[in-house]
């Protein structure tokens, strides 16, 4: 789970299980002052801007952006927004350009630390993953398309659960607030340095620019990822999880509903894409009145999960049922540490490889800590592979730990 844009940081209680499900899916705010104190280096300048359709040495045709989403997109990565649209005027104001310029240097180095080296692992390590992929699962995701993206580049689907409204397309007079460029550039800042949203004051921020959700932060990260965005569209998904589109955003979506919203992607390589993100808590207790995101999720078939950050939730008795939806459903789980919680991996059913340091989680998780994992690491006969790249909360390199769990025999289609 991210700590992400709109309310991620509430303090981390512990209550009951009935009444604690949507705090504990927030991170919290002292995460962000780990982060914060941990390392207060700002992000080095750099030469070459990434992750743009500018930059893609792969030309192919794109599909018409009718809504203007895409200079949306593009404008709020710090990217040109397309020639001859109302928002390359309002780029080319001095305000944009020293945004843009700075946002060049942030993922010029983000690149350099973790894009290229994940990418570098992850060709190797997930080939065959990436090869049995066409949707990839993402509970407790937040808005984070970016990681997503980056270790499955040739998923046909994304599909992503989190707390976190929905949103939706910030409309040109949201974007020429002066406040909104230093809002995201501030937004960006922790999850480029240490993988994980920083939000403080972000949430009130962003709230009252109406940057109101997800939707905008992954339209951004689909920019910087090389994917040029044709549409978004509002979902829901109804008691039986099947998924219906909404007229517009600002149709009323059913009390009982999951909304949630569709985005349609073409990548740098000419291939088309889907995103979903659903916003859910995933606690037991509520899926025991909404059991749509179960079952929708159940209908998609086997599936890849990935999970990070994710606050050690299924972990808990009472995350038991998205915990068993991925162990029943997956033929691959990649995940650090704070995903499924080894104890509750049937054996017989998985394979395990290694990556990376396990050590201890953060002090904040410390009852979490896994005897089995470290146990597992410290085995003489099957070492831990490397991990060239720092993710999770444990966000050093020589820190973070990755485990690539596969099914046998797998599911079939």
């Amino acid at each position: 789970m991210r700590l992400s844009l709109l309310a991620l940081v509430p303090a981390f209680g512990l209550l009951a299980a009935c009444s604690d499900s949507t705090t504990e899916q927030h991170a919290t705010t002292k995460i962000e002052t780990m982060a914060d104190t941990a390392n207060k280096v700002s992000p080095a300048a750099a030469t070459d801007s990434v992750g743009s359709q500018k930059t893609s040495s792969v030309t192919v045709a794109l599909a018409p952006d009718t809504a203007g989403v895409q200079s949306v997109a593009n404008y709020l990565a710090g990217l040109p927004p397309l020639a001859g649209t109302p928002l390359a005027t309002q780029a080319a104001k001095p305000a944009w350009q020293a945004f843009a310029a700075d946002q060049d240097k942030s993922w010029a180095k983000y690149q350099a630390t973790h894009t290229t080296p994940m990418n570098k692992w992850a060709a190797t390590e997930l080939d065959s993953v990436r090869q049995a992929t066409s949707t990839l699962f993402y509970p407790f995701s937040g808005p984070d398309f970016l990681n997503a993206f980056t270790l499955f580049p040739t998923a046909s689907t994304y599909v992503m659960f989190g707390l976190e409204p929905v949103g939706s397309v910030p409309s040109r007079t949201n974007l020429k607030n002066p406040a909104v460029l230093p809002a995201v550039k501030k937004s960006l800042w922790s999850v480029l340095n240490f993988s994980f949203f920083r939000t403080n004051d972000m949430a009130l921020d962003l709230k009252s620019m109406h940057l109101d959700g997800a939707v905008p932060l992954i339209m951004l990260f689909a920019a910087r990822t090389d994917n040029h965005l044709q549409s978004v569209r509002p979902v829901q998904l109804d008691a039986q999880g099947q998924l219906h589109y909404l007229a517009d955003t600002t149709s009323a979506p059913n009390a009982n509903a999951i909304p949630g919203a569709e985005l349609k992607l073409q990548a740098a390589d000419g291939t088309e894409k889907t995103i979903y993100y659903f916003s859910a808590d995933l606690s037991d207790h509520k899926l025991a009145t909404k059991s749509a995101p179960l079952a929708y999720v159940r209908s998609l078939g086997p599936l890849t999960t990935y999970v990070k950050s994710a606050t050690y939730l299924m972990h808990k008795l009472y995350f038991s049922k998205i915990r068993n939806l991925v162990l029943e459903r997956s033929n691959y789980l990649l995940q650090d540490d704070s995903g499924v919680a080894m104890k509750y991996f049937p054996k017989s059913t998985w394979q395990f490889t290694y990556y990376g340091t396990y050590r201890r989680p953060i002090n904040l998780f410390a009852k979490q800590y896994q005897p089995e994992l470290t146990t597992a690491y410290h085995d003489s006969l099957h070492h831990a592979r490397p991990l060239p790249f720092g993710t999770g909360y444990n966000w050093r390199q020589t820190d973070s730990n990755l485990l690539l769990a596969k099914r046998h025999p797998a599911l079939a289609k």
